[in-house]
């Protein structure tokens, strides 16, 4: 499929498995942001919508306003952080380049951690956008790595 081109029909027909639409205050903005920090994929990017492709998994942004008729955004609060308890967990993202890469972004990110080897075999941080999303890149530990965590 030509996520370029992709009418919003066909496109809508054809999402399978688990979906991701995330509720943005600036669309543009926050894929950008996904773009440099964390080497995603935009398609169709507008003032109300775009497609993000990470490694093989399609996901949404959609503008706050685009959900008029929807019940969630009644949810969000206006000065609160949208996305308190959720992670949103990139298995195939250096946690070192991301953190890197997000301390130089111009948008308004925050470290919340460092990156970490974890006890559980991952190296990973813990990045929040501007939006209040926690965005947890991360990858394997090595066996030297592994010994060293423990």
């Amino acid at each position: 499929m030509d996520l370029d081109s992709v009418d919003p029909i066909s496109f809508g027909r054809s999402l399978e498995g688990l979906g991701l639409n995330i509720l943005a205050i600036d669309v543009p903005r926050l894929t950008r942001f996904l773009e440099e920090v964390f080497n995603m994929r935009s398609y169709q990017v507008t003032q109300d919508f775009s497609i993000l492709v990470y490694v093989n998994q399609i996901f949404q942004i959609h503008a706050d306003h685009t959900y008029h008729s929807h019940p969630l955004p009644q949810l969000i609060s206006e000065t609160g952080m949208r996305g308190g308890g959720i992670e949103i967990r990139l298995y195939e993202t250096d946690p070192d380049d991301a953190t890197m890469r997000a301390k130089h972004h111009e948008h308004n990110s925050t470290i919340l951690q460092p990156p970490t080897n974890k006890p559980h075999g991952l190296r990973e941080c813990v990045i929040l956008c501007e939006n209040g999303y926690a965005w947890i890149p991360s990858r394997c530990l090595s066996e030297d790595e592994i010994h060293t965590a423990k």
